[in-house]
């Protein structure tokens, strides 16, 4: 977008943008709460974090404009938000929030992932119980909104896989609730995937479909991996898959999607600058990308900015836009004839 452009222009895209009908595959349940109910929970029942009030509550929870863009600070904002679950109740409120505002963003199809263990960090429930009740809340707003919603239990690669098979366990035993994938995800660098292998052949087993996190902070051997070894038919981020042509004609050749988060990847130190991202790389490249917000409470942003963003900042097209959008319904981890459907909604809200 030119400097000569007006602040109507920008509104006006802003909107047209905002009432597309959208589709999102990587979103994490623990990246997308409200400020607000985040504030409230924490003085209702006087939990141990650093305020009680939205602005005291935000450098703890949110990238600031003049923070440090690294890893080791972008995760960090997740230990403050492990605090926040302390009973059943707490958890279905938030998952039912997470949902209608994804909903208010017309995100139409939404695959979202949680991680089992952070939300029995604090409330000291069974992995179960805290599943149910996410599961609950999610239903509760689909009942309520024009949204469909699946969701992707996420382990983490720096934490025990005791603990992450006790996780897949429970959510194999709720599955009838929505739960449709696997996914690996956490402290990429240093932290080797390969003790979790076990547990994603059996969840593929199981009938689940496998996402990774991989290529995100680490190099191009973890997309490897996680399609080769874990069975991975989608990619979390996947962005230095560029630094290896062998891992790129792999990802070609199995059709493998790749779940790109542009914001967050700034904010994670992955990349220096939107305008440095390289999502117009990997298209050029032939990969079969998908836009997607990551954490949308970390980044401050919804998924109608991160296509604005596209446009403005990363060079992209609306051709572009509708092309990761189709790739996006065809990636869904739904039935053929659902992903079918999916992608023919995507065309006719983009015809023209």
């Amino acid at each position: 977008m030119s400097e000569d452009t007006s602040p109507s222009d920008v509104l006006s895209l802003r909107e047209r943008l905002a009432a597309l009908p959208k589709i999102e595959l990587h979103r994490h349940f623990e990246g997308s709460l409200r400020l607000s109910s985040l504030a409230e929970i924490a003085k209702s029942y006087q939990l141990d974090v650093p305020a009680y009030d939205v602005e005291g509550l935000r450098p703890f929870v949110q990238i600031m404009p003049n923070a440090p863009h690294t890893a080791a600070h972008f995760l960090s904002k997740f230990a403050v938000l492990r605090k926040f679950y302390c009973n059943p109740e707490v958890i279905c409120r938030l998952a039912r929030e997470v949902v209608e505002d994804a909903a208010a963003d017309n995100i139409r199809y939404l695959e979202l992932r949680f991680t089992p263990r952070a939300l029995t960090h604090t409330s000291r429930l069974s992995y179960r119980e805290a599943i149910r009740s996410l599961c609950e809340g999610v239903a509760q707003a689909q009942q309520t909104h024009a949204i469909a919603v699946r969701l992707i239990v996420s382990l983490n690669r720096h934490e025990s896989v005791q603990e992450a098979a006790k996780a897949l366990h429970a959510a194999l035993d709720l599955r009838a609730y929505g739960i449709v994938a696997l996914d690996l995800s956490g402290q990429e660098y240093g932290f080797s995937a390969a003790p979790f292998r076990p547990l994603f052949a059996e969840a593929r087993q199981e009938g689940l479909f496998v996402t990774a996190h991989a290529a995100e902070w680490a190099g191009a051997r973890n997309v490897r991996y996680a399609i080769e070894q874990l069975g991975a038919t989608r990619i979390g981020h996947g962005v230095r898959i560029l630094e290896d042509s062998s891992a790129i004609a792999l990802a070609r050749e199995r059709a493998v999607t790749f779940e790109v988060c542009p914001t967050s990847n700034v904010h994670s130190g992955v990349c220096p600058s939107l305008a440095q991202h390289p999502l117009k790389d990997m298209l050029a490249c032939g990969l079969r990308l998908t836009l997607n917000t990551d954490d949308p409470l970390l980044s401050n942003i919804t998924l109608s900015d991160e296509f604005y963003h596209a446009l403005t900042a990363l060079g992209c097209t609306f051709a572009d836009l509708r092309a990761m959008a189709l790739n996006a319904a065809h990636a869904a981890f739904l039935p053929a004839e659902a992903r079918t459907a999916l992608a023919e909604s995507v065309r006719a809200a983009t015809d023209g």
